[in-house]
């Protein structure tokens, strides 16, 4: 285990941990100038910019609660666990003290610093394949590009750094970049991996590939209400024939990961390295009290409404499959498997992008484009897979953008998108009943303010 230490906006960043952990005194260290001199060396920093998506702000449990928590349908049942930084995104009520918006701000920049790290070096060192170097350049620019819109949309104006942090001293008064400048590096990032990305196949399913990208850029390109540039980055990915639909309960299944419904995860793994390569997700989102055999110990921070599994028609083949519900109304999501060993090492994937997205959000653009019919296949690409056949309601736009909302709902539930879907259609003030615009965006870490005053916190806060 070799780690390179750095800092970046006052954060320490380790750069080649293979745990979800940060370790404050690794056994060895190398100075990074002297250290990534050949294939092997890039490849562990490599490895470990995949290892930050498991950080705790990033992929294991603060982006799944930035995205699910301040939605509808789920909430915190215990919101006093773990100092109520859950239950404030459940109740609109952050605060800039927030250790969960903290780790989401220090997680992502690490990752971020480990990426630039890479890409400020792979050109100047060989690869004996050279279509395996663009590979990590294009799996680089994938990962940055998610960091950054993750924070984008969680901050709004955030700093852009997109070169290696050498002297942490010369970051000292950058100011905010503006959401437009984040956003063309995100598109710049994203259109660089398509083209230097390979296909999907048996033997890289378990890293970036180029549907992976096309994807990520067509939910950015709907984010920013670009239609069209939104539809044929999508349909990329369906005539691409890398992905289909599966089983309903062959999704999450763990003896079936990676699948071809799943177009990118971050992966966990149960039992391995003192049981620190585990998702903690299945103890911090399931009900309060829940037992499973022996284990014990869940936090509640991620209860579905009893109203919300009540949407599930009988013969839903999502209902008790995607979500679960206790004899005492309490319902879950089931997404996530019960760990083998101890209640924070869950072995399940953490899915990022799936084939089923894409179908809805395809789904939706045409509807939004005036193409009901278009709109009507993918949508009942879904419902049919589901066992409730094809959607025979009023095809107005209204009437079929409600369904496809609808089905999106029963679809991803925690999956991290319905936070974002609700902020990207403008209807989060009016569907959660916010009354101050501020809340649409987090606070800044109140310890980021403290320590560069260049650093402007958002109004409200």
């Amino acid at each position: 285990m070799k780690q390179i230490i750095f800092s970046l906006l006052l954060v320490t960043l380790v750069s080649t941990s293979c745990s979800n952990q940060l370790e404050q005194d690794p056994n060895t260290t190398k100075v990074a100038d002297s250290f990534y001199s050949n294939e092997t060396e890039l490849e562990e920093a490599i490895n470990a910019v995949y290892a930050s998506l498991q950080f705790t702000g990033n992929f294991d449990t603060a982006i799944p609660a930035m995205g699910e928590l301040p939605g509808e349908d789920a909430y915190d049942e215990t919101p006093a666990n773990d100092g109520g930084v859950y239950g404030q995104l459940d109740d609109f009520n952050v605060i800039a003290q927030s250790s969960l918006i903290a780790n989401i701000w220090k997680d992502a920049y690490k990752g971020i610093q480990r990426a630039n790290i890479v890409l400020n070096r792979i050109t100047e060192i060989p690869y004996e394949n050279e279509a395996t170097k663009n590979a990590r350049i294009g799996e680089m620019k994938f990962i940055r590009a998610l960091y950054y819109f993750n924070l984008v949309r969680i901050f709004g104006e955030i700093p852009l750094v997109t070169e290696e942090v050498t002297n942490p001293q010369s970051y000292f008064g950058q100011t905010r970049s503006s959401m437009n400048e984040v956003y063309e590096q995100i598109t710049f990032d994203l259109q660089d991996a398509i083209h230097l990305l390979p296909a999907r196949n048996e033997s890289n399913k378990m890293r970036v590939v180029k549907t992976a990208a096309q994807t990520l850029l067509g939910k950015v390109a709907l984010t920013l209400g670009n239609l069209p540039l939104a539809k044929a980055h999508l349909t990329d990915v369906v005539n691409s024939g890398d992905h289909d639909l599966v089983p309903v309960h062959q999704i999450f299944a763990t003896d079936n990961e990676l699948n071809k419904e799943i177009i990118f995860a971050v992966q966990f793994s149960s039992g391995i390295n003192s049981n620190s390569e585990g998702t903690d997700a299945y103890r911090m989102f399931n009900p309060t009290g829940r037992v499973v055999g022996n284990l014990t110990g869940t936090k509640g921070h991620g209860v579905l409404k009893a109203d919300f599994y009540t949407l599930y028609q009988d013969l839903d083949a999502r209902k008790n499959v995607y979500v679960g519900a206790l004899e005492s109304g309490l319902a879950y999501n089931n997404k996530i498997a019960v760990p083998a060993t101890v209640i924070g090492d869950a072995e399940s994937d953490w899915i990022v992008l799936r084939y089923a997205d894409v179908l809805l959000m395809l789904s939706e653009i045409e509807n939004e484009l005036n193409n009901p019919n278009l709109a009507l296949e993918y949508l009942n690409d879904i419902r049919l897979r589901a066992g409730i056949g094809n959607y025979e309601g009023s095809t107005d736009k209204e009437s079929l953008f409600n369904e496809i909302d609808l089905q999106r709902r029963l679809e991803l539930v925690w999956e991290g998108h319905r936070w974002f879907d609700l902020l990207r259609q403008g209807r989060a003030m009016s569907v959660l009943g916010i009354t101050d615009p501020n809340k649409l965006l987090m606070p800044l870490p109140a310890s980021q303010i403290a320590a560069d005053p260049a650093l402007e916190q958002n109004p409200g806060y």
